[in-house]
């Protein structure tokens, strides 16, 4: 059974960093899907960031481009966020997800569909 574990969050100054880890655990295969997502109060769930296990291609929202970099340890089967320059608007509950994606390599989205395991969420606050 797949399961996501996610750690690091907590209260930061705007313009500060932090880095969020979600332990993955269960994984059979090597050509899968692992994300990131949001939400705020009163808010939808976002998806931020994606990245494609096999070769690391990485996809961002605008939002966060250039500000957040994900990547992924395949020894330590963890899956980062690296969070700099952070506003106030980043504030939210963070989860990390994943997912076969589409077709072989696959191709990897954020969208939230595309996602058959999450983790229980992360809270990132920003002031």
């Amino acid at each position: 059974d797949v399961q996501l574990v996610e750690s690091g969050g907590g209260s930061v100054q705007a313009g500060g960093s932090l880095r969020l880890s979600c332990a993955a655990s269960g994984y059979t295969s090597s050509r899968y899907c692992m994300s990131w997502f949001r939400q705020a109060p009163g808010q939808e769930r976002e998806g931020i960031a994606s990245i494609r296990t096999v070769d690391g291609m990485a996809t961002y929202v605008d939002s966060v481009r250039g500000r957040f970099t994900i990547a992924k340890d395949i020894a330590r089967n963890t899956l980062y966020l690296q969070m700099d320059s952070l506003e106030v608007e980043d504030t939210a509950m963070y989860y990390c997800a994943a997912g076969a994606g589409r077709g072989y390599t696959p191709r990897c989205t954020i969208e939230s569909s595309e996602y058959t395991h999450w983790g229980q969420g992360t809270q990132v606050t920003v002031s």
